[in-house]
């Protein structure tokens, strides 16, 4: 469907009230709705409905694989059939009903992606538990959090989850009865169980209790909760989002309906690589669309660094992906270029520009340069597997120069999207072959109203000509609030609208371009308010950089900043400039710091920034920003208390000297 414009205005902004609420812009939807949002079938009540259905009509389909181990080695995926699995899942809940546990009861899913991951949701699924997914990146601190917090009773386990999982014992014990293990359970790990009155159990023993017994599976509504998915706040304790089964069938069918307009329809052919976390929105709405669509997931080994093995062994159709892993592919990429000569170079150039050319005068990727795709982009392809059509980015914002790169070599479409668990995942993503879309989250999928609520205090106005504000949601994919906490619900939730804390700017043509974050705002002591991310996403366009924290308060009256510098990057510019030295050297030379400092300036010319936006002084870290040092979210969000706390020491030396 060829169009200039993605969206459709529903209803007219309103001005603000003085000392009163804000003036918010125009209610837009997605073009591809504009006689209404899908409605999912009759017979679609439930989770459970949608693997249910999709076992009857397809069972001898594959469902889930995983890699065989031979000798150690891992061999080819060996796959479980929509039915094969469909049996064990009866079985696993009829064990879970055999142990006293029923609808409407907490569940814990603890560990790595894997077939028994979706095995247990889907029983739960089945017999209307809460599926509570334990966050593999949060530690034992959080995990006990979440335990006491939704009163879990039942926990599923990766075998070598167990120890942490204990470790919460004897708090956790007041709601936490049972264990149930993916694999085996060790004498030890019994021991410690039933040293805090846990009964614990393997996978076969479990599955084994509930032999011979048959339990009729309870009635379950749309609106009934499907599912507590604790998000990471960037400060205070995990929150839970409470998702029912009608939030998840209406974002399926909304992306369902985008992806049929824009001819890249699902089917039972398709293949996805399980990586990123269950635990995750994203990752989880898209397996149950893929089990929607009765294709097939196939699991890694849980390891980053033999993840292109897997990839290749799978051969996936769709690779979901958060900007760091598409970084790595990228940093990897021009590792090989720089490393491949002169005549290798000179070629892929000229391929990438004629390619790059054709796709900006609005040609689809696949007929931008056929034969270059064949000669010189093929081996990116092949390093993928070979298969994949579609790369999806989200989570976290991905690099402009990453995404149009990758959007010319990867040949498949590249598309970035955006949502909260809030509001159950995808909200927006863009639309494949429509390059002026790049550094956009693309328009709003088609489930959901957005508006934009001005923010005076930081200068955004939903009415302008190019209208700024916060981006606020309205539709039957959002949350039902947060779990016990009645407050936070109605801060973020009102008159039927989410505001996400995310300011956003509609492009001409219905994308949606993030530019800042609503909290994140300082002054600096000559009174002038910084709004920080948005600076930070300028800066982020220096290629020499991975990632940037920029810091500024009310005392000082200029910005400093702490950044992750590319080694790929730094070593070449070092190696022209008679830098010597390891990366760690390179990266404390104060010749180093300058040419960053230099090329942040020239950044900041090209964009006009004022001249309290400049940064003045950098601290190189070699090592980037973390969860281990808990300097980032497990959605690789920023954590601004704690990074003031862990480079407080920098901070302050760099004020010092930039003064003296």
């Amino acid at each position: 469907m060829a169009t200039d414009r993605f969206i459709v205005e529903v209803e007219k902004g309103k001005e603000g009230v003085d000392g009163g609420s804000p003036s918010v812009g125009s209610v837009y939807r997605s073009i591809y709705a504009k006689d209404g949002f899908p409605e999912p079938a009759d017979d679609l009540l439930s989770c459970w409905d949608i693997f249910r259905l999709s076992a009857e009509k397809s069972p001898d389909n594959p469902m889930l694989g995983r890699r065989e181990i031979v000798d150690g080695k891992a061999g080819k995926y060996v796959w479980q059939t929509y039915k094969e699995v469909y049996d064990i899942v009866i079985k696993l809940g009829n064990s879970i009903r055999t142990i006293g546990v029923g609808k409407g009861e907490k569940c814990g899913i603890y560990g790595a992606n894997s077939p028994e991951w979706i095995i247990s949701m889907e029983a739960c699924n089945a017999h209307g538990l809460y599926c509570v997914p334990l966050y593999d990146t949060l530690g034992a601190g959080a995990i006990e959090f979440i335990i006491c917090h939704a009163e879990v009773s039942l926990a599923f386990s990766e075998e070598k989850k167990i120890s942490e999982l204990l470790k919460t014992a004897p708090n956790s014990t007041k709601y936490l009865k049972n264990i149930v293990s993916f694999g085996e359970v060790s004498n030890v790990q019994r021991a410690e169980a039933e040293r805090h009155g846990l009964s614990i159990y393997s996978w076969d023993q479990f599955l084994k209790l509930g032999e011979g017994k048959h339990y009729e599976l309870p009635e379950k509504k749309r609106s009934d909760i499907c599912t507590i998915m604790y998000t990471s706040g960037t400060t205070g304790d995990p929150k839970g989002v409470l998702l029912t089964n009608e939030s998840i069938i209406y974002l399926l069918e909304g992306v369902k309906k985008l992806l049929k307009t824009i001819n890249e329809e699902l089917t039972s052919k398709d293949v996805y690589l399980s990586y990123l976390p269950l635990a995750h929105i994203f990752d989880r709405v898209i397996e149950e669309l893929f089990i929607y669509e009765a294709a097939s997931i196939g699991f890694w080994r849980g390891d980053v660094k033999i993840l292109v093995e897997d990839i290749a062994a799978l051969k996936p159709t769709i690779f979901c992906a958060v900007p760091r892993v598409l970084e790595r592919i990228y940093n990897g990429l021009q590792q090989k270029l720089s490393d491949g000569g002169f005549l290798k170079k000179t070629l892929f150039n000229f391929a990438f520009n004629c390619k790059h050319n054709n796709m900006v005068k609005g040609k689809a990727h696949e007929q931008a340069a056929p034969i270059f795709d064949k000669i010189v982009f093929k081996k990116v392809k092949e390093g993928l597997g070979g298969r994949v059509r579609l790369i999806l980015s989200g989570a976290a914002p991905l690099a402009a120069h990453i995404e149009s790169f990758l959007r010319v070599v990867a040949c498949a479409h590249v598309l970035q999207g955006y949502g909260l668990t809030e509001s159950c995942g995808g909200t927006f993503v863009s639309i494949p072959n429509k390059l002026q879309m790049l550094g956009t989250v693309g328009p709003p999928v088609p489930n959901v109203d957005i508006r934009l609520e001005s923010v005076p205090e930081m200068g955004y106005d939903a009415l302008a000509s190019k209208p700024r504000g916060e981006i606020c949601i309205r539709g039957k994919t959002l949350f039902s609030g947060y779990y016990k906490r009645e407050d936070l619900t109605q801060e973020v939730f009102i008159d039927g609208w989410l505001h996400t804390g995310d300011v956003g700017e509609w492009q001409p043509d219905g994308a949606m371009k993030i530019i800042d974050r609503k909290k994140n705002i300082f002054k600096l002591s000559q009174g002038e308010y910084v709004a920080v991310e948005n600076l930070e996403n300028i800066y982020s366009h220096v290629a020499a950089i991975e990632s940037i924290w920029v810091y500024g308060n009310s005392y000082e009256s200029y910005l400093v900043a702490v950044v992750c510098p590319s080694k790929i990057q730094i070593e070449h510019w070092a190696k022209e400039h008679n830098v010597s030295g390891d990366f760690e050297t390179i990266c404390q030379n104060q010749k180093t710091k300058e040419f960053i400092l230099g090329e942040f300036n020239r950044v900041a010319k090209d964009k006009k920034l004022k001249g309290f936006e400049l940064i003045k002084g950098v601290h190189l870290d070699t090592v980037p920003f973390d969860m281990e040092r808990d300097l980032i979210t497990p959605s690789y969000k920023k954590k601004r208390p704690q990074l003031l706390k862990y480079y407080q020491k920098e901070i302050d030396e760099m004020y010092n000297k930039t003064k003296n």
